[in-house]
């Protein structure tokens, strides 16, 4: 059976019944965390933009935009609301062989559910679908170290979901993934050297992909055939013609990939989360929050894919943009400690362009550590900071679990913190009362039109 069967097949056959309490829960948690990263990303230029493009269309097979009234087509809604909701670089992650951020497939459930009329129920069985197939990709191949983005991976996993919510059968899902899989092929210098806008779009576009095929295959449009094992196909050109299979996919009996997977606590990229902790950690240590000229040096030892993702290029000693400056390991440890904190407004142009901060950054050095590789990600995501003062302190730090990680989860107490830091600005507190309840009752919702009209803003 080829993988594209195999994918198909699971995602065909799993049926709402099938899942575990856990898998569904999780599914809430993720659905409000990710609303309120879209509430959060609201006044963001590259949200903005997305929105607003989406407000030129309409469309009677609709979907909502996010904080809007406005229904345009599935595929401009998958792509404004996956911009909102991955902005900020706070949705969920799941690290293995590939990172991604799993959550970025709700822009696409969503979108085909409410524009066919779907229930809570229905959205809730796509994403368990989509996160399953991401993850489990991820589990299977780095196509990072071919070149190629992990959002490649979206192409698949948004039309397992998108197509499993509208009851493809095999062949159709099969059809459905070669449409997606064959011309959506993502470059990894979206996310090399000095970051743009694009780095948090890159997944809404494979989401808007993702949706175009599955509503070409809803309508009997056949894709190209062995989109994995074919002559030109998945294996040969974007893998090298290295292979991979995937040997098992979740059930009631062993749990679901979404279970997995870890929210964020900060607003930072994830393998940087730890740092942030230990940061704090030092700062409580000293008693305070350190001042940049006090400071001799810093260490920061990690392992070897964060320092390649975020602690090993030029461009994250003085970054010159958002987008830079939330992927780089040795800004947002010193922001961390001169402010106590990591917050939205650590990555506002005033501070990352800071002279006094990033002196404290130019006296930071990031080392991959042997010591920690054998952690990840299993055991955590294992970072050590190392400050020394000129008045010969030193202090010292290492966290492996991060809060929000799978060993060390957020509770729902904090999962809902989170949500109303970004949403009551824009909601009002008892307007994110109602869209916080209206979440949480996501499995008894008949129309997904009640989610959407709970976020207006």
């Amino acid at each position: 059976m080829s993988l594209a069967n195999k994918i198909a097949d699971f995602a065909t056959t799993l049926d709402y019944e099938d899942l575990t309490p856990a898998a569904i829960h999780e599914v809430k948690r993720r659905t409000i965390d990710s609303f309120a990263c879209a509430m959060g990303a609201w006044t963001a230029e590259p949200a903005r933009i997305a929105r607003h493009l989406a407000m030129f269309s309409t469309s009677e097979l609709g979907a909502t935009v996010i904080g809007t009234r406005h229904k345009t087509t599935p595929d401009q809604a998958a792509f404004a609301n996956g911009v909102q909701i991955r902005y900020l670089d706070y949705n969920d992650t799941y690290l293995s062989k590939e990172p991604a951020h799993p959550s970025d497939n709700l822009a696409a459930i969503f979108a085909i559910g409410q524009a066919f009329e779907l229930t809570g129920q229905d959205a809730i069985l796509g994403a368990v679908i989509a996160y399953e197939i991401q993850c489990r990709l991820c589990d299977a191949y780095s196509i990072r170290s071919r070149g190629w983005d992990h959002v490649t991976y979206g192409a698949f996993s948004t039309v397992a979901g998108s197509g499993a919510m509208l009851g493809f059968d095999e062949a159709t899902m099969v059809h459905a993934l070669g449409l997606s899989g064959v011309p959506n092929n993502a470059m990894r210098q979206t996310r090399v050297g000095e970051l743009s806008m694009w780095k948090g779009c890159a997944f809404a576009n494979a989401s808007r992909n993702g949706v175009f095929a599955t509503l070409l295959a809803h309508m009997g449009m056949t894709g190209a055939s062995e989109v994995f094992e074919g002559q030109m196909g998945f294996f040969k050109e974007v893998c090298g013609g290295d292979t991979f299979d995937i040997e098992t996919f979740g059930s009631a009996d062993i749990g679901y990939m979404i279970n997995k997977t870890y929210i964020k606590k900060y607003s930072a990229e994830y393998h940087s989360q730890s740092a942030v902790d230990c940061a704090l950690e030092i700062v409580t240590q000293a008693g305070r929050r350190l001042t940049p000229d006090e400071v001799e040096s810093i260490e920061i030892a990690t392992f070897n894919a964060s320092y390649e993702i975020i602690g090993g290029e030029p461009e994250k000693w003085r970054p010159q943009s958002r987008e830079t400056a939330d992927h780089s390991l040795p800004y947002i440890t010193c922001a961390a400690l001169v402010d106590g904190e990591i917050t939205l407004a650590s990555y506002a142009e005033s501070r990352f362009r800071d002279e006094e901060l990033l002196g404290l950054v130019a006296k930071t050095v990031v080392i991959p550590d042997a010591e920690l590789n054998p952690l990840y990600p299993e055991q955590g995501i294992p970072n050590r900071v190392t400050v020394k003062l000129k008045d010969g302190r030193s202090f010292v730090s290492r966290v492996d679990a991060p809060r929000g990680h799978a060993l060390n989860p957020m509770t729902d107490a904090e999962v809902e913190a989170k949500f109303r830091l970004m949403a009551d600005p824009l909601l009002g507190a008892k307007g994110a009362d109602n869209a916080l309840e209206t979440l949480w009752s996501l499995d008894q919702i008949e129309d997904l039109d009640e989610v959407f009209d709970a976020f207006v803003v």
